[in-house]
């Protein structure tokens, strides 16, 4: 049985990040999603909030589950038994970002693979910063988020967020 890992923030989840989990839990056995609680920029979701958002998402997809941590990932990763850590691509400047972290969790954790996701085309610019940015305009968020983070981030920013 193949568990993997798909670590994040998911500050709040994105339409890309749901793409990567849909993807990655046809191929693997079992996918948990790592909510990082102590990521080194400012969230605007507590973890709980953020933790509850990846659930909803993710409730139609059986092999998959979600959990906070706050420990090194690799130190998830083996508390969890995964054997793979997923990871999506947007852009050349992810892969930079991305190559510097895998080479880390090489040297830390040696038995664990790191698989990663091309991000699907309509997918490629976006970002959870750039869609709170979005969001705190008033601007719509059809085919970025679900309706229910939509609503979560109108609530947070008090502005008319538009779905459609």
């Amino acid at each position: 049985m193949t568990i993997a890992l798909y670590p994040g923030s998911f500050d709040p989840i994105t339409h890309g990040h749901l793409d990567i989990i849909k993807r990655a839990s046809s191929l693997f056995d079992e996918l948990i999603i790592g909510v990082y609680d102590r990521p080194d920029k400012r969230l605007l979701f507590h973890t709980k909030e953020r933790v509850e958002m990846v659930q909803q998402a993710v409730a139609h997809l059986s092999n998959v589950q979600v959990r906070p941590y706050s420990e090194l990932t690799i130190d998830l990763a083996k508390k969890v038994g995964a054997q793979v850590m997923v990871r999506g691509l947007r852009m050349s400047s992810d892969f930079d970002r991305e190559f510097e972290m895998a080479m880390m969790n090489k040297k830390l954790a040696p038995d664990l693979e790191l698989v990663c996701f091309m991000a699907s085309l309509q997918y490629q610019f976006l970002s959870s910063g750039l869609l709170k940015e979005v969001a705190q305009l008033g601007g719509c968020l059809e085919n970025m988020v679900a309706d229910h983070v939509a609503t979560a981030l109108r609530n947070k920013f008090g502005t008319r967020v538009s779905q459609a």
